[in-house]
């Protein structure tokens, strides 16, 4: 007879949806993460891992509708994929609250060197006697103020979409790896690897 695995291995074989159904005693390919210790993983490598392992799970014994997978370790990894995901979240929330705290800035900055240019054409129209080279000096000074103004717009508007564009990318490179995962799934369906026709129960998490 062949070793008895430990008595705390859990294991658990997959349906075609990828939901872990019940435990019995067999092993797939592979390993996955169990030390948490281990650098940061880009979360879409993270799908694409999770995905490999699942297709090289060995199928349960007297069935073609599931696949056998360490609970533990698929847990595991489930575990670490949502703690990371977060992270990307967080940072386009922290990149949405500095875009606003940009624009605020900007908008005060403008508003100041609007009115310095204002201050500055009254006290000309003050100082000097009331003649069209001093309007003209002080509308030049107001018209100055006026176009740093709306470049210090333009800047900002600038940086911000050029952050949300990169966000943008990461978010259609997520979707496109958990698209091709699910083809992965439909192709190894429709060959016979998984059907999905026993009742799933949700990881507990």
């Amino acid at each position: 007879m062949g070793a008895t695995r430990p008595a705390d291995k859990q294991w658990a074989y997959l349906s075609s949806q990828g939901r872990i159904m019940g435990c019995t005693p067999s092993s797939c390919g592979g390993r996955l993460w169990n030390d948490r210790s281990e650098a940061p993983v880009d979360p879409l490598d993270r799908i694409d891992e999770i995905i490999a392992i699942v297709e090289a799970a060995r199928s349960v014994p007297m069935s073609r509708t599931n696949c056998m997978v360490d609970r533990g370790e698929m847990i595991n990894a489930l575990d670490q994929l949502r703690a990371e995901l977060p992270s990307e979240l967080r940072r386009a929330t922290a990149l949405l609250d500095e875009r606003d705290k940009i624009i605020d800035a900007g908008r005060r900055e403008a508003d100041r060197i609007i009115s310095e240019g204002e201050a500055e054409h009254a006290r000309l129209v003050s100082v000097n006697e009331i003649t069209v080279s001093s309007e003209h000096e002080g509308a030049r000074i107001v018209g100055e103020a006026r176009a740093e103004a709306q470049r210090l717009r333009e800047e900002v508007d600038d940086y911000v979409d050029t952050a949300l564009a990169n966000f943008e990318q990461f978010l259609t490179r997520a979707l496109a790896s958990i698209e091709r995962g699910r083809d992965k799934m439909h192709a190894l369906r429709e060959i016979g690897t998984f059907t999905g026709e026993e009742t799933e129960r949700p990881l507990p998490f």
